[in-house]
């Protein structure tokens, strides 16, 4: 843990350090949480520099909070980046100028060792976010290995990591029993990202429908995400199957990027689903995105693990219902009936709901209703607002700890 050695602590505004070994261009749930949570503090008026990879690419979107480290590319994993140890180093001199009350590690790798370094460098606490289910995730990567070892590792990793730092965010109820499950004992809390409901509030469905070909009355089923083994696609293509049976010119729609893009074409054709399956990669968050989901009857998922599912709620904040598994953190983002069916991970199960709910466009448009109203709940801002409740926390307590330490012992005679 860090040292918490004299940190200056002051009750508003909290002046974070954070550090991640992900963030844009790279698209994942890492970086949207990152930038959700960024924006909105900066609007508590709390101050936030972010440490992040250098992608070789034009950051113009960057701003002057941002840092930028020189970074080499993953062996196998084109889309990461491994930071440079020393460039971040570098930097001490300048940090040790800004006065930071907190370090937030964002992510398990260079950026976790390296923010702790750091942390305990400038004397102040130090939390983490645990924001992938890497029991679930590795053997996905790592094939050559026992699926029963890697799950081992991955629990010693996660369970030494956390139990490093002063405090764990996790984002959903069912990540913290796991962790606690493993032995994690630093204090921890709850901390879902938020959604930017202005940025959801309005897609273009009809647009994104003429952009692509698809017929208006065609119904269609979307999903967004990262396009991973991890995802579960694998089990959504086999499900439309079942239901094409039924609703024969059923289209999904997969938006997104990954490393199963390759793999899930090929399923497509083994499984003769070419004309019922399209995949569009990467949209914009800037509007492509929104339209996207809004094109959609239903938004289709069935991951197995999500830390939270943010997709799920930006799906349903555009009022565009939700057939779901609920495994993991999605336990805590779905309740049946508030603009969502909980369906099974059973093919004829799933596709059952999918098909029951493709023939009542009354039912739908009521879950979408249901859906917009329930994703209020999950504003960034509220949320924003319980995370830098938390980093005061953990800035108190470490000083209190520290006062504690240091305070003179009265002797009586």
């Amino acid at each position: 843990m860090s040292s918490c050695a004299a940190a200056p602590m002051e009750a508003e505004p909290l002046r974070i350090l954070m550090i991640s070994d992900v963030y844009f261009p790279r698209v994942n749930g890492v970086s949207t949480s990152i930038q959700t949570f960024r924006r909105e503090l900066h609007a508590l008026g709390h101050e936030v520099t972010l440490i992040v990879p250098d992608y070789g690419v034009d950051h113009g979107g960057d701003d002057d909070g941002i840092i930028r480290i020189p970074s080499r590319q993953v062996l196998f994993d084109p889309e990461d980046r491994l930071m440079r140890r020393s460039a971040i180093l570098d930097l001490l001199p300048r940090l040790k100028t800004e006065h930071y009350d907190l370090v937030h590690i964002q992510t398990p790798f260079v950026a976790h060792y390296l923010g702790l370094r750091l942390a305990q460098e400038l004397g102040v606490p130090v939390v983490e976010s645990y924001h992938t289910f890497f029991e679930e995730y590795l053997f996905h990567y790592i094939p050559f290995l026992p699926r029963v070892l890697l799950r081992a590792a991955a629990r010693r990793f996660s369970r030494w990591q956390c139990n490093s730092v002063d405090g764990v965010v996790v984002p959903s109820s069912a990540m913290l029993e796991v962790l606690r499950a493993y032995g994690v004992r630093s204090e921890a809390e709850i901390i879902p990202t938020g959604i930017e409901l202005e940025q959801f509030r309005h897609g273009d469905g009809a647009a994104f429908r003429r952009q692509h070909g698809i017929p208006a009355e065609r119904p269609v089923l979307t999903f967004v995400g990262r396009v991973a083994f991890e995802k579960n696609i694998d089990f959504l293509l086999r499900m439309l199957v079942r239901v094409r049976q039924e609703v024969p010119g059923v289209l999904l729609v997969i938006a997104g990027q990954g490393p199963a893009v390759a793999h899930l074409r090929k399923l497509t054709e083994r499984l003769a689903l070419q004309d019922n399956v399209m995949f569009i990669g990467y949209l914009s968050r800037g509007g492509e995105l929104q339209d996207c989901y809004a094109a959609g009857d239903i938004f289709a998922f069935a991951s197995r693990t999500e830390t939270q599912g943010l997709v799920l709620l930006e799906a349903m904040a555009l009022g565009v219902p939700v057939v779901s598994t609920a495994v993991m953190g999605t336990r805590d983002v779905l309740h049946a009936g508030e603009g969502a069916i909980i369906a099974p991970e059973e093919e004829a199960g799933f596709a059952g709901a999918i098909t029951t709910l493709l023939r009542n466009r009354e039912r739908r448009e009521v879950l979408g209703v249901a859906a917009r109203h329930y994703a209020a709940g999950w504003a960034a801002p509220r949320l924003a607002q319980k995370l830098a409740d938390y980093y005061a926390d953990t800035v108190a307590a470490c000083l209190e700890r520290r006062e504690t330490v240091t305070a003179p012992t009265q002797l009586e005679y």
